[in-house]
């Protein structure tokens, strides 16, 4: 297995808890100075079991720190309830997206409806005013400390909601000054809700609910100005199965096309439900971006014509070579005052994990996207990065022979007068060394302007988010 992608799904060989300096080839731009935050599997062994899936391995937390040309690693595992159990226990003690416990139906019973959820928060973090959160998909999210990155707890909203599920993608509205989000609560009478939090508020507030007899899989949503989107794509779950099937979470899930795809639309001002719109049956990890124009919203996901891209994260079949389907970026109209269906189109590129420049773009028309792409339709693995303007379809591309790299987190320049005018970092394994590096480029280019050797080779993560 060396030599090759695969090695990103190997555990962490160690934690790095203090900081420790990188040699740094090329000149990074003065004024980048802060942190590249993420989490992620790391851990994918406990005790004499493997989990099954990649989005269950333990997290690590990690920081690469920039300022004055220098950089900085440090990383330590989040200590959650799941990562003290396998660590203390030797056990899986949680279920997870794809991993089950193993208890006895008596056990299973005995737990009440729905199994313990999991703190495993590896898949994204994100700033809660003053505080840093880590998140997973269930309700359970763990703040830690973004400086040392030790664990300090599961986080208290002094809310008292029904929630089984929900994203690790929230919103944050810079010009509203509130973070949006959703969750979802299974049962006989199981509904979908979304959600703000006002800056420097602990308790959340509904905007808008939707009920539901077979709840979809849902991993993040849209928001723009006005209103927030859900994707009810068709796979779709029995709540009522979810106790007696002993089967991992989302082995629970079934697709089933002929229910289509509804994007439901939600007005954030007071109006609630606005509509349930239908498309053709896809399925979705990530949004890009979305905003309204001209009477309807504009949505652009990365897509899959189905849901086996989730079977093919299964760690065995990674672990052999099986090359997940790549994703097609298309672009969603919903028109709002009609009953016209969704329209949609291909956009002239593939790419997974994307980002755009947040600040100035979330929720409003846009021109670039950045992602983690492919130089090739028959590429097993991500081995470049890519950016698209979707107004022209032009597209250029970052790549290295043996290099794998992870999401692109764009960094505005102080002083930007375009929409590109910043960095891209990103973290990249460079198979053929077994070590990892953070790449720096320029965003409108995409040429190298820097990178920095990480201590270790690091499993391949999800999400990463910027610090000041």
């Amino acid at each position: 297995m060396t030599n090759d992608y695969r090695t990103g799904f190997n555990s962490v060989a160690a934690e790095v808890p203090e900081p420790v300096g990188l040699s740094v080839q090329g000149e990074l731009p003065d004024w980048l100075a802060g942190g590249v935050l993420r989490t992620g599997p790391a851990q994918f062994e406990v005790g004499d079991r493997a989990v099954n899936h990649w989005f269950d391995g333990l997290a690590l937390l990690d920081r690469f720190t920039i300022g004055g040309g220098r950089v900085t690693y440090s990383s330590r595992m989040l200590e959650s309830g799941a990562y003290r159990r396998a660590d203390q226990g030797g056990e899986i003690g949680y279920t997870e997206f794809g991993t089950d416990p193993c208890r006895s139906l008596f056990k299973r019973i005995a737990t009440g409806f729905f199994p313990k959820p999991t703190d495993n928060a590896n898949v994204n973090v994100t700033r809660l005013g003053e505080r840093w959160i880590a998140m997973t998909e269930t309700p359970l999210q763990i703040e830690f400390d973004p400086e040392t990155l030790e664990t300090v707890g599961v986080v208290d909203y002094g809310d008292q909601r029904s929630e089984h599920a929900g994203t690790a993608h929230p919103h944050h509205d810079s010009s509203r000054g509130e973070l949006v989000s959703f969750t979802m609560g299974y049962g006989r009478r199981s509904k979908y809700e979304v959600y703000r939090l006002p800056d420097g508020e602990r308790e959340r507030r509904t905007f808008g609910k939707r009920a539901t007899s077979e709840p979809s899989y849902m991993h993040s949503f849209a928001l723009t100005e006005r209103f927030a989107v859900l994707f009810e794509q068709p796979l779709r779950v029995n709540p009522l199965k979810l106790l007696l099937s002993g089967r991992p979470f989302i082995e629970n899930f079934k697709w089933k096309p002929r229910l289509g795809t509804r994007f439901l639309v939600f007005d954030r001002d007071g109006g609630g439900f606005r509509g349930a719109y239908a498309g053709e049956p896809l399925f979705t990890f990530h949004q890009v971006n979305a905003f309204e124009r001209d009477g309807e919203v504009v949505v652009d996901l990365c897509a899959y014509d189905n849901a086996g891209i989730v079977e093919s994260f299964y760690l065995d079949r990674l672990r052999a070579g099986e090359a997940p389907p790549h994703s097609k970026l298309r672009r969603f109209r919903i028109p709002l005052d009609g009953d016209e269906a969704v329209r949609e189109h291909e956009l002239p590129e593939e790419l997974e994990l994307p980002r755009v420049n947040y600040r100035r773009c979330a929720g409003r028309e846009y021109r670039y996207a950045w992602g983690a792409g492919h130089t090739g339709p028959d590429a097993p693995w991500f081995d470049a990065l890519t950016k698209l303007d979707v107004t022209d379809g032009s597209v250029r591309k970052w790549s290295e022979d043996g290099c794998h790299p992870g999401e692109p987190v764009f960094v505005p320049a102080p002083d930007a007068r375009s929409e590109d005018d910043g960095v891209i970092l990103s973290v990249v394994l460079d198979a053929p060394r077994e070590l990892s590096f953070l790449l720096v480029l320029d965003a409108a280019s995409l040429g190298e302007l820097g990178r920095a050797e990480a201590p270790m080779r690091l499993p391949f993560g999800f999400h990463a988010q910027y610090a000041h």
